[in-house]
């Protein structure tokens, strides 16, 4: 039997997933909401795909993607997100996944990417052809946003959407003081003054 886990906060987005998934053959599909939910329904039902979405309340995609390592769980990974490919896509390699497809794209082109994953092939987007002609500026940009953390890059994104400390915490099980150093090391890192340049940051490089 054909199983599959969809793992989306959106009902809508697993609605629709659901619907490709059993065009495709699968007739036990999961469902959870959650990062922190994952682990534990990949133990229970063993589910041969997992379509993974990144932005996760508790933990987000690449947590995710890192447990199912850590427990040397077998499954296969398909990571559907809204995020900006430039930027997540190769962490997603480095975490297991074995495909990469965004919200933006048409259905047919996440049935493609299932269709691929469960014959054994990897699947992942192609870069905008404006990603080769970066100027100097951006491209030193991206690259400071390439050596940041996991857990950095997903607070950053969130002080990009313009998201206080207090509810980035609440959201991601963190105390107020560790999001408030972890946005001092952003604005360290990447060189700015402000959380008003932190979000300029992230816009101009498609972090949000």
């Amino acid at each position: 039997m054909k199983s599959a886990l969809i793992v989306d906060d959106h009902p809508v987005v697993r609605a629709a997933i659901r619907i490709v998934l059993q065009t495709e053959g699968f007739n036990q599909i999961y469902e959870a909401s959650h990062g922190n939910e994952v682990v534990s329904l990949i133990r229970e039902h063993k589910p041969r795909l997992v379509i993974l979405d990144l932005n996760l309340p508790v933990l987000d995609g690449l947590e995710v993607m890192a447990r199912i390592k850590t427990n040397d769980l077998r499954c296969r990974v398909l990571v559907f997100s809204t995020h900006e490919p430039m930027f997540y896509q190769e962490r997603c390699v480095r975490a297991g996944a074995m495909a990469y497809v965004t919200k933006t794209n048409k259905l047919e082109q996440l049935r493609i990417a299932i269709r691929a994953v469960m014959s054994g092939h990897a699947y992942f987007s192609s870069f905008p052809d404006s990603f080769s002609t970066l100027n100097a500026v951006q491209t030193t940009e991206k690259q400071m946003i390439d050596q940041l953390s996991d857990r950095e890059l997903s607070i950053f994104r969130q002080l990009g959407l313009g998201k206080s400390n207090k509810a980035i915490a609440e959201e991601m099980h963190l105390s107020y003081k560790t999001v408030s150093t972890y946005k001092t090391r952003l604005m360290k890192k990447l060189g700015v003054s402000s959380a008003v340049h932190l979000r300029d940051f992230a816009k101009r490089n498609h972090v949000i």
